[in-house]
């Protein structure tokens, strides 16, 4: 599949080539050999073709899309996904909108504000965070008011008017998706607005979209590794998350344009020398990250434990309250009874006693009757 892959990018090196320079180089084969053998066979595969690069490396993304360099791809992409046209004025700095602690498993983190004023956040996740609506609301309501100081400040002497406040994008691509939306199998694209239940209808400004891109790799991958792609925003997602030479192919065949941007890639991976030392960058980062990520989430199962011990403790004082309640009622139920067997014993003898008496009038009325 290396040769089906260089007759669309020549300039790809072979696995031999690429091997002989970082031999050649004592540093750079101290690095290669610092890393697993999966992970030198991950890097040959992709610098020599074997398989494709995926936008999900840092340092390829941040070539591939940069909205300094390139806006008019992030233009397109960004258009797409909203729905309408869309054009980048200003990069924003992003900043503001993290919090200071927060490791991070971002693959990229944008913000640019848009011709018509609108800000776009997009961001793409490695692993997905942990409670991703609630973080996504969180830097969404940062942005609005980042903005709304910014709107009134620059209108100075003229009135203010909220009207000037434009639309905030929060825009999140998972490479592998939170739990929340493996849930849904079949759906790969979520978009969140705020919206009234009675129809009222008010300019709310926070919107938010998702991507699952494991979920849509799930969908539209065949059984060759092709690719099945219905329109160009499928294929912006099949570039962005996909490296199977295959899928490759399937993409630049029904969108050529695309080709540019892959022989963008592998004129990066020319340079051996930087592609190993961002890659290796990229390999420390993504451990600590995983991690990390595994921390929090055994913190949280740690938390579901403490809440279910919790739960079963109280409901362990309910039952022995339930049980002593129930001795209670049941020594209540056995005097009862005692006095239920009393009685009935009671009556019993007054009955006897009441059968011996009608006898005996009965014998006396016999009498009366015979003489």
């Amino acid at each position: 599949m290396n040769t089906k892959l260089k007759q669309y990018f020549p300039t790809i090196r072979t696995r031999q080539e690429i091997l002989q320079e970082i031999q050649e180089d004592e540093i750079l084969m101290d690095m290669f050999s610092s890393w697993s053998k999966s992970e030198q066979e991950q890097f040959l595969d992709f610098c020599s073709g074997a398989r494709g690069v995926k936008m999900m490396y840092d340092f390829m993304s941040k070539e591939i899309l940069n909205p300094e360099f390139h806006p008019e791809r992030l233009n397109e992409f960004i258009s797409l996904l909203l729905g309408q046209p869309a054009e980048i004025v200003e990069v924003l700095p992003n900043d503001g909108t993290r919090l200071a602690d927060e490791s991070t498993l971002l693959i990229m983190d944008v913000v640019v504000k848009l011709s018509d004023g609108s800000i776009v956040n997009l961001e793409i996740q490695k692993l997905g965070y942990m409670f991703p609506g609630e973080r996504s609301a969180c830097y969404s309501a940062d942005l609005l008011l980042r903005q709304y100081k910014r709107v009134r400040k620059n209108a100075k002497k003229k009135k203010f008017y909220y009207r000037d406040i434009k639309p905030v994008y929060t825009i999140v691509l998972f490479e592998k998706s939170p739990t929340e939306f493996r849930k849904y199998k079949d759906i790969y694209l979520h978009r969140f607005e705020q919206r009234s239940d009675t129809g009222l209808e008010l300019q709310l400004l926070q919107k938010y979209i998702f991507v699952s891109l494991d979920i849509f790799r799930s969908i539209h991958q065949n059984e060759d590794k092709s690719m099945t792609l219905r329109n160009r925003l499928d294929a912006w997602f099949a570039f962005l998350s996909s490296d199977e030479p295959e899928a490759i192919v399937s993409i630049i065949e029904a969108y050529p344009e695309f080709r540019e941007m892959y022989e963008q890639v592998y004129d990066i991976c020319r340079n051996i020398d930087e592609v190993m030392q961002m890659f290796s960058k990229e390999l420390r980062e993504l451990d600590k990250n995983t991690v990390e990520l595994m921390i929090d989430e055994m913190q949280k199962e740690l938390d579901n434990l403490k809440d279910f011990r919790s739960k079963l403790q109280d409901n362990n004082a309910q039952l022995k309250e339930d049980n002593v309640q129930l001795k209670e009622d049941n020594a209540q139920l056995q005097e009862n009874n005692a006095q239920l067997q009393e009685n009935n014993a009671q009556l019993q003898s007054e009955l006897a006693q009441r059968e011996q008496e009608i006898n005996a009038l009965q014998a006396e009325l016999q009498k009366l009757r015979k003489g």
